[in-house]
This record gives C-alpha cells, structure tokens and sequence, in this order.
C-alpha cells in the first residue's frame, strides 16, 4: 500500500496529537466530580494523578520493544483504543483503588501513544524532507482546550460523568477513526553511526541520548512549572488582583500555541538547533528580567518570553532523539515525563526553603541548561525545505 501523501499524513498524525490532549483533558477536567464521588482528600487526588505519571514513565521500557515489533502506525492505533477504554473505566469504578489501577493504566496507554505518535511525526518528516513536529504539538494543545469546552458544554447541562465521558468517547473514536488512514506504516530503522550500524543489542545509553534527555527534562520543567506557579507567584508576589494572576498560564498557553504555529517556519529557515538556543534564551533571559523588575506588565511579558522560547525545544528535540531509535526516543520521553512531574515539586521545595521568587528563578535557569545543552546535540544537519513541494498549490505567508 502507497504511503499517504504529506498533507493527508500530516493531518492524521495531527489527530493523534488532538486526540492525546483531548481524552488527557476529559478525565482531569472531571476530578473533582470523581473527588466527590469517591469520596476522596487533597492527598487521594494528588496520589491519582501522581499513578497517571508513574504509569507513563513505567510503560518506557515496554514501548521500546512495542515500537519496534508492531511499528508506530500499529502501535498508535492500539495504545488509543485503549485510552478510549480507560475512559470508560473511569466514569463507572465503584472505588479507589480501582480508579488508581485505571489511572495507571491511562499513564502506560498515554506513554506508549506520545513515543508512537512523535515516532510518526519524525518518520514524516524525513520522509519528506518538511517540517511538521511543531505544528503536531500545537494541535496537543487543541485537544485540550476542546476538551474543556466539551466539559464546559456538559456539565451545564448534565452532572453525570458517565454521560460526559460517553459523549467524549464518541467523539474519540471519530477522531480515531479519521486519523487511521493516513497514518505512515513507518518501522524504525537501525541508524547508522560513524562506525557502522547502530545494534539494537547496546544497553547502555549513549552520552548523547542523555544529552538529548537532559534538554527534554529541562525543557519540560519550564513548560510544567510555569503551569502549576505563575498564578500563584502573581498572587501572592506580584500581588496582583484575583481577576489578574489567572492570566499568568493564559499568556503563556496562548503565547505557547501562537509559537508552535508558526515554529515549523522557523525551523525550515534557520534549523533546529538555532531555534531552540535562541528561544530557550528568549525564555530564561525574559523570565528572569521580569523577576528581577517586579510588577504585573513586566511579569507577565516575562511569562510571555517563556511561551514564546519553550515553544520548539520538545517538537525539535523529539525529531532529534527519534533519528537514534526507538530506544533513545523512549529514554527521552521518560526524561520529559520526570522533568514534568518533578518540576513544579522542585519549586515548591525552592520555594519553601527560601521563598517563591527563588522557586520560579529556578525556571529561568531550567531554560537556560536547555541552551547549553542545545550547543552540543547533533541536530537535523540541513533545515527541511518549507512546507509545499514543486507543483504544489501554495498560499502566501501570512
């Protein structure tokens, strides 16, 4: 069967992404209807969402192999039926400890789709020489916020998760099913190395799989922390209003999202590498003068600075660790899960051993390990040609 054409697989990869961020978004917007039901404290809940991590970082060893033996294609379409499944799980478990089993299990679904489904972004890419991962990242974010208006949607109408999650599962198998035909039948292929074929008998993973680890942990602090903290350092530093500290993650989500549009351009233009030095300095260079100044226009210019810059380091280093292996690809999403999970922790202990300015200065030199580790990855070597092909209709940059 004929490989797809660019477009048609871009657009099927891009709902594997869409859908990731939707069935992710579902369930947590509905924690606290599943607190009240189950009866559960602040600790319970934390200890919930803590499973989900735990299951996504535990299901790294596994994936390595699945992603070898069944290929992204398979593998993508297995690991989000399963989430479908999950989801429904979760709107009838009569308890606790079942909804922690369930919860687990979502983490392993949704570690084996993010390796699989960026697999396929990056076999798209070489492939066909164009840039697409930023883009893929940005319809993640899509997914999410359709998945709170779903939920905005429902709950006016309905209190019931189970009907919230029936209509949400409807709604994923569609997407599902219209991401399906288009997705690549790419199997990962041994990569070279300067010294031959790279042996997929090698335990031990090579200094640059860390380095590349090292810049997605970092990079995935930055996103993270600044999710979890920038309403509270507005509050309770800056001493904005209550009307105006929830606009600390709303600048950066949005910032976030315009950059990743735009993202692949730059990456086309200038490369990889450059792309990710540069904006992981736009990050920690605006974040830290904004702490440094005070108020609420600087802080939230510098939380702007830190949507714009962290853009493109996951999307770009992802493509990276995918041109080493499905085992590199899976080491580094493990790190970008810990750096996820340990970064707004980090903070906190920051925090509370000398105060919250410090715990958020700890972002911006997160951001700035990034730049330095981004001096010594092997990038993509040539930046991919734009977006169009010769005899492609094209639209004028807008």
């Amino acid at each position: 069967m004929p490989e797809p054409s660019f477009t048609r697989a871009k657009w099927s990869i891009a709902a594997l992404f869409c859908f990731l961020g939707f069935q992710y978004g579902t369930w947590v917007a509905r924690l606290p209807a599943l607190k009240t039901r189950l009866d559960l404290g602040a600790g319970e809940v934390g200890l919930l969402l803590m499973a989900c991590g735990a299951g996504a970082a535990a299901s790294f060893p596994l994936v390595t192999v699945l992603v070898r033996r069944l290929g992204s294609r398979r593998l993508s379409l297995a690991s989000a039926a399963c989430l479908i499944a999950v989801l429904a799980a979760l709107s009838v478990v009569p308890d606790y400890p079942l909804a922690l089993l369930a919860v687990a299990a979502d983490g392993v679904a949704v570690g084996c789709l993010n390796v699989a489904m960026n697999a396929q972004g990056a076999a798209l890419e070489s492939t066909h020489g164009r840039t697409a991962m930023s883009l893929l990242h940005a319809t993640f974010s899509g997914g999410l916020l359709a998945a709170a208006l779903l939920a905005s949607g429902v709950t006016a109408l309905t209190t019931s998760v189970t009907v919230h999650f029936a209509v949400a599962g409807a709604l994923l198998l569609l997407l599902l099913g219209g991401a399906r035909p288009g997705l690549l039948t790419h199997r990962e292929t041994t990569p070279a190395t300067e010294d031959g074929p790279k042996r997929h008998t090698r335990r031990l993973p090579s200094g640059t799989t860390l380095l590349m680890g090292c810049a997605m942990a970092f990079g995935t602090i930055t996103e993270g922390a600044m999710n979890d903290w920038s309403t509270l350092y507005l509050k309770d530093v800056v001493k904005a209003s209550a009307s105006v500290a929830p606009l600390g993650i709303a600048v950066v989500s949005v910032m976030m999202l315009l950059a990743r549009l735009r993202a692949d351009r730059w990456r086309s233009r200038w490369g990889d590498g450059p792309v990710v030095r540069a904006g992981s300095a736009v990050a920690a260079a605006g974040l830290a003068l904004a702490l440094l100044t005070g108020g609420v226009v600087p802080t939230l210019l510098g939380f702007a600075c830190v949507g714009l810059g962290a853009a493109a380091i996951t999307p770009c280093v992802y493509v990276a660790a995918a041109g080493h292996g499905s085992g590199a690809l899976a080491l580094v999403a493990a790190m970008g899960t810990t750096g996820l999970l340990a970064g707004p922790a980090l903070i906190g202990f920051v925090a509370g051993a000398a105060n919250l300015t410090a715990g958020m200065a700890t972002v911006a030199v997160s951001a700035l390990i990034v730049t330095v580790s981004a001096f010594r990855i092997p990038w993509r070597t040539h930046a991919p040609a734009p977006d169009h092909l010769p005899g492609e209709a094209t639209a004028p940059a807008g």
